[in-house]
């Protein structure tokens, strides 16, 4: 049995991983400050440590366990709101990373896997991104992302740290958050439809996303572990599928026997027209692809989500 550090696994990907890691018979800690995630959605098992990730306090009361790794999922995850207050979205989302990593060496825990975004890109046309893309972040979020990146470089170079860095793209399924109508498109949509019948749409139908469902990204944060290729890389966590807004709302309709009407007004800052992945590097230093469809992902949240309505 190992025993890993998860930050943020009161929140969406982060609750997804620690189920992961319990269900496998390890033991779990994670720091989360419940301020987007609830204690509820903290797996039955984790030792939860309630403080923010970048303030040092929150570690002492770790007290003196190690860990065979560190998967830094937490902080501020959304480009547009990271416009609302950028010093925040730094503290969260970048000092956090080096508070991380000072703590990995001074407990000797020398694998870090952190979760950044497809956001520290940028937008550079139609065709698919590789990790090898000049980034040209187009958000405060996607900024602190990036220097993330390499502050994990760096200590990987100058402290032995063996560190990875996933470029995750648009992550849905069962457990994203349908009351943050500022953060994930599926989310957003979703909770719209069921809500009201009327899905608004910041920006225009022709926008397009590569949308990866949330069990496939815990598998690329588990094989991390298991594959020594993937120290020192930057990997896109992607199904390397282009899909435009309209065809995904079209999907999420097609699975909801009411009906729906559509707006598409105005835009959200700091949005990228489009944006998909090149998913070659993850088949490599990974071993395995995403393999859950769109619309299998799709169908699984709501009959998730439904369900969950239905027993309230």
């Amino acid at each position: 049995m190992g025993c890993y550090l998860v930050t943020g696994a009161a929140g969406f990907i982060g609750a997804a991983l620690a189920q992961r890691l319990v269900e496998d018979g390890h033991h779990v800690v994670t720091v989360d400050n419940l301020s987007s995630g609830y204690r509820e959605n903290v797996p039955t098992g984790v030792e939860l440590v309630v403080g923010n990730c970048q303030d040092e306090g929150s570690y002492t009361q770790i007290g003196d366990k190690s860990f065979d790794a560190i998967f830094h999922i937490a902080g501020q995850s959304s480009g547009e709101i990271s416009f609302d207050d950028p010093g925040y979205d730094l503290a969260t989302n970048t000092q956090s990373t080096l508070l991380l990593l000072e703590l990995a060496q001074q407990i000797g825990c020398d694998r870090v896997v952190f979760a950044s975004t497809m956001s520290v890109y940028g937008f550079h046309g139609e065709a698919p991104i590789g990790e090898d893309t000049q980034c040209n972040p187009q958000s405060f979020y996607g900024v602190g992302k990036l220097a993330s990146e390499h502050y994990l470089r760096l200590y990987g170079l100058q402290y032995g740290i063996q560190t990875t860095s996933l470029r995750l793209f648009n992550v849905y399924g069962p457990g994203q958050n349908m009351t943050n109508l500022r953060q994930g498109m599926v989310s957003i949509f979703l909770a719209q439809m069921l809500d009201t019948g009327h899905i608004l749409v910041k920006g225009s139908p022709e926008r397009f996303r590569d949308f990866v469902y949330i069990d496939d990204v815990v598998d690329a944060f588990l094989a991390c572990l298991a594959r020594a290729e993937s120290v020192g890389c930057n990997i896109n966590i992607a199904t390397g599928v282009r899909t435009t807004v309209g065809e995904l709302i079209k999907q999420m309709i097609s699975l909801y026997e009411k009906p729906v009407t559509t707006e598409f007004s105005g835009n959200t800052a700091g949005d990228i027209h489009g944006i998909y992945g090149d998913n070659s590097r993850m088949k490599e230093m990974l071993g395995f692809a995403p393999h859950v469809s769109l619309l299998d992902g799709l169908k699984q949240m709501m009959d998730v989500v439904t369900k969950a309505r239905l027993a309230q």
